[in-house]
């Protein structure tokens, strides 16, 4: 196992988990969104506004299929599963782990999408889009981890169980 790659839906806790399964398994951590904001010089929702869903998917997609990393635990941004090149060389540099939550949790933990820089499409609705993201991130999954009701602690040892 070179790279473990998080994926999931906002709120899930790719990058809260990401830095705690960084330290416990000795690799280091990188945040794509952090990335993606750093390139661009902008926060995500200032990114989503200025270039649009198409854009900002573009540029989420260029980040992260030109990531080059070993021993890293990635968390990646929800909408990555939209590029499909990114998650292609995903596939080819680790372990891609998908953190699954229920939609009602992921709503408990989400505030206002909009300001995290969720890319939504006029008229898509949280729901709409749990739904669309969903197929996506079990099949480009290795691994599937129900993170239901676990503190990141356990979550954390849950995803090391994994991927022994």
């Amino acid at each position: 196992m070179d790279n473990v790659i998080l994926i999931g839906m906002p709120g899930c806790g790719k990058s809260t988990i990401g830095v705690v399964l960084a330290k416990v398994l000795g690799y280091e951590f990188t945040d794509s969104d952090l990335l993606i904001q750093k390139r661009a010089g902008k926060l995500l929702r200032e990114i989503i506004a200025e270039r649009g869903e198409e854009g900002f998917l573009k540029l989420e997609g260029m980040v992260n299929a030109n990531i080059q990393a070993e021993r890293h635990v990635i968390a990646t941004g929800g909408s990555v599963v939209y590029c499909s090149d990114a998650m292609k060389h995903f596939q080819e540099i680790g372990r891609i782990v998908y953190l699954k939550l229920s939609y009602a949790t992921i709503c408990s933990r989400l505030g206002n999408i909009r300001r995290r820089g969720v890319v939504l499409r006029d008229g898509q609705s949280l729901k709409d889009l749990y739904d669309e993201r969903t197929p996506l991130y079990e099949q480009y999954a290795d691994i599937i981890v129900d993170a239901e009701g676990y503190d990141i602690e356990e979550l954390m040892e849950e995803v090391v169980k994994a991927l022994e």
